[in-house]
């Protein structure tokens, strides 16, 4: 019994690890951080989502799921992807924009929040709970991700040179885009279902030598860019065609509609046209 106890200490660990991460993050953020603090703390953002995306799968594999996990786990997402990488993409690139920088730092994190608040809901009312095979919305650890990766790269191959300013408003809107897409009803790919076949690894060895690819006439350090690039590029892609099937499928059903209701049409007027024809002699 004591053992079973300790299983359920086993998941929290690692969200509690991730929550470390995050807090990390924060104090070297905080203050005149140099170029170089803002790559650490973008490591330990990076460490933080290794350690979130582990707990969930421990906790499954030892069947010790909770609700306080879920809670805690949620928690710990606002603290790793929301407020640290709010704060690191504000000391990063969009602090000299002002009370603009300000804003769009706070609405990324805001509706990073918004976002996990739905998730919890939608998880208690499913009876089989979690997102099932899709995501409601961008998962917030994917959206500090986009940030963390553009960090990472950008000091790495700029040998840790600050950002130029011209580069600060199509970061501010990469910030604002990820917030909205965070509280959009796109579906994104969770990936549970996956099992290994050869369609799996057709897919593994495609993205590997995409990245040897891009590691070789680039650079290395866009190779992390480039893959959560795809991710958000697959599920707007997949949101489109989806929406443009629903969108076919209701006008088929609607043409069919109006298809049977102007054959209920025709046959009314039949019949009037043959009740007329037979009560015609009667008055005569």
């Amino acid at each position: 019994m004591k053992l079973r106890k300790l299983m359920f200490v086993l998941p929290n660990l690692f969200t509690v690890t991730s929550i470390f991460c995050g807090f990390y993050a924060i104090t070297l953020c905080s203050g005149e951080a140099e170029p170089v603090q803002l790559y650490q703390a973008a490591l330990a953002i990076l460490f933080a989502m290794f350690f979130d995306g582990f707990d969930g799968r421990v906790a499954r594999l030892t069947k010790t799921q909770s609700d306080f996990g879920m809670q805690l786990d949620s928690l710990a997402d606002v603290m790793s992807f929301g407020a640290a990488p709010a704060l690191l993409v504000y000391k990063w690139a969009l602090a000299p924009m002002g009370f603009w920088g300000l804003f769009i730092s706070f609405a990324f994190m805001a509706c990073g929040a918004m976002r996990l608040a739905r998730f919890n809901v939608l998880a208690m009312r499913n009876p089989h709970g979690g997102g099932g095979g899709f995501f409601v919305g961008l998962p917030i650890p994917l959206a500090a991700g986009v940030l963390v990766s553009l960090i990472i790269s950008h000091h790495v191959a700029s040998q840790g040179e600050a950002l130029g300013d011209g580069a600060r408003l199509p970061v501010a809107v990469a910030v604002g885009a990820l917030s909205l897409l965070m509280v959009s009803t796109v579906r994104y790919r969770t990936f549970k279902d996956a099992r290994p076949s050869r369609k799996t690894a057709l897919v593994f060895m495609v993205m590997a030598l995409t990245g040897a690819f891009i590691a070789q006439q680039f650079h290395p350090a866009w190779v992390l860019v480039t893959y959560f690039a795809a991710y958000l590029v697959m599920g707007l892609v997949e949101s489109a065609v989806s929406v443009r099937s629903r969108l076919a499928s209701r006008k088929v059903g609607a043409v069919a509609a109006v298809a049977v209701a102007a054959g209920l049409d025709e046959d009314d007027d039949e019949d009037s046209e043959a009740n007329a024809t037979d009560d015609g002699p009667a008055f005569l």
